[in-house]
């Protein structure tokens, strides 16, 4: 086999192994990811809340610019802290709505494979494709 030919037939192996994959994901995943998302934002927000008082705490034993840069500092890795949570989130967030677009366009193509059916076997398979890929 041409070596060009060869790595056309990988990537189209490789595409269609990714197409598969997705096509069987769990419509509950989406529920769970944003779920996540929140709660490791809301645990990321809590530690650098926790770290910032332990930070400022020690700033009080110091005196004059010293004491000030300190608290400045804490101030900055706090305000990093947070912001890098609030990416992480709308991160996660991203993902979740990709997996819900997803299993909207595998829905749509289940649904269409179902328009070569008529009768009952049409209205089970399209029950099937909403049961799989709607809530």
């Amino acid at each position: 086999m041409k070596p060009t030919i060869a790595i056309l037939a990988a990537s189209l192996f490789a595409a269609s192994a990714s197409f598969s994959v997705a096509s069987f994901a769990d419509p509950d995943s989406v529920d769970a990811a944003k779920h996540e998302s929140k709660s490791d934002y809301k645990s990321a927000k809590h530690a650098a809340e926790a770290d910032y008082k332990a930070a400022k705490a020690q700033c009080k034993t110091l005196e004059g610019n010293d004491k000030d840069v300190c608290v400045k500092d804490a101030k900055a890795k706090y305000t990093a802290a947070v912001e890098d949570a609030k990416a992480m989130k709308k991160s996660e967030h991203a993902a979740a709505e990709a997996t819900e677009e997803k299993m909207e366009a595998d829905y749509k193509a289940a649904k269409e494979r179902c328009d070569a059916m008529s009768g009952d076997e049409k209205k089970a398979c399209i029950a099937d494709a909403k049961a799989h890929y709607k809530n």
